[in-house]
């Protein structure tokens, strides 16, 4: 395993991008009208938590996971919900909090379903983006790092639900790797 970016790197930038969150969301944003902050499981768990604690807004948090791997017969861009969001979006703004963007199908689907949900505006923070992965066009509001074209474990990306708990960012060099 070869480390892409250090614990210290990370802290560095979740602390960064919540100040930038801040910025945005923080100013006039009453607590009765909190940011619902939306985590797509499972890998961005630890990012979500490490973000958020940062986050001065007042805020709420949902989580929402997908499936888009090993669906039968499934083209791109379909999606099935595992887990929904208990919150209501209608006329909030929502924030999703994703790992990693690489092809960019599941979450354009994503942002487009809350947008449909009535959200009074979607926007995106991505620890990750592999934009040379990029299949369709999704806007990153606040991005953490932008990454080559590999598979990355650790700091709640996995394989085969192994390496969540490392605490940096490495490149998956195993025999098995996919």
């Amino acid at each position: 395993m070869r480390i892409l970016i250090s614990q210290e790197q990370l802290e560095r930038r979740v602390s960064e991008l919540a100040r930038e969150i801040d910025r945005d969301y923080l100013s006039g944003r009453r607590p009765d009208d909190p940011l619902i902050c939306v985590g797509v499981l499972k890998g961005s768990v630890f990012f979500v938590s490490d973000l958020l604690k940062e986050v001065k807004t007042p805020l709420a948090v949902d989580f929402f996971q997908t499936s888009s791997y090993g669906i039968r017969g499934a083209h791109r861009g379909e999606l099935r919900i595992k887990k929904d969001i208990d919150l209501s979006v209608s006329g909030r703004d929502v924030l999703i909090l994703e790992d990693i963007v690489d092809t960019g199908y599941t979450l354009r689907t994503v942002l487009d379903l809350f947008r449909f949900r009535g959200a009074r505006s979607v926007k995106l923070c991505a620890l990750l983006d592999k934009a040379a992965a990029r299949e369709v066009e999704v806007p990153i509001d606040y991005c953490g790092f932008p990454i080559e074209n590999a598979f990355v474990v650790g700091y709640g990306l996995d394989f085969d639900e192994r390496y969540r708990n490392l605490p940096y960012i490495g490149i998956y060099e195993g025999e098995a790797e996919p």
